[in-house]
């Protein structure tokens, strides 16, 4: 019986909607012809021309491999499921390079006004009198803008950061709180699992 072996990634970025499995795993075995004919196959189709990622089994790769080549045995190593992540022509994994420049901006200035918050005790209205001062204002302006600035950019911010809007979602990734979440339900499991093991009630 021919046998081979698949080393299965967490996650794989392609560039092409049509995603062969030599984009995706490793493949290996004594038989090469085989090898080279099943890494040819192909994987999946992307529907849709724009940025998605979508979550595969090792279950459904066994599943490919056995349909491209009857009767073949696969031994599976790595993750149990994994992430396919299309990326279109002309877009890439790190973004574009203004949001790097936001990005520097906002921890530049986030970092200063947080130092200088921290050196006032955290009075912020005490440091917003120091900034109006240091921008040549006696006294408060009648508008606000320093204020205002703040209370509209921590707004965006953490809409932004969070990300956690439906109709404001700015891409498919679970956000900040989705994380958290997943991370305490596997905590929650783990340990309901354990304590059964500990007391003996493991069927």
């Amino acid at each position: 019986m021919k046998e081979v072996t698949v080393m299965v990634p967490q996650i794989v970025r392609v560039k092409k909607k049509k995603v062969l499995l030599q984009d995706i795993v490793r493949i290996t075995g004594d038989d090469k012809a085989l090898v080279k004919r099943l890494l040819s196959g192909v994987f999946y189709q992307f529907p849709k021309e724009q940025a998605q990622k979508k979550v595969f089994t090792a279950w459904k790769l066994v599943e490919i491999l056995t349909r491209l080549e009857p009767g073949i045995t696969v031994n599976v190593l790595g993750e149990a499921s994994f992430i396919v992540e299309y990326l279109p022509p002309g877009k890439s994994a790190g973004g574009q390079w203004w949001k790097a420049a936001f990005v520097c901006m906002a921890v530049f200035f986030g970092g200063a006004f947080s130092i200088m918050t921290f050196n006032q005790d955290v009075d912020v209205a005490k440091v917003f009198a120091l900034l109006y001062g240091l921008a040549g204002y006696r006294e408060k302006p009648g508008i606000p803008f320093m204020e205002i600035g703040y209370s509209v950019g921590l707004a965006v911010g953490i809409i932004v950061f969070f990300n956690h809007f439906s109709r404001l979602r700015l891409d498919a990734d679970p956000t900040p709180l989705e994380v958290q979440m997943r991370t305490y339900e596997k905590e929650v499991n783990e340990a309901i699992m354990e304590n059964a093991d500990r007391e003996g009630k493991v069927d």
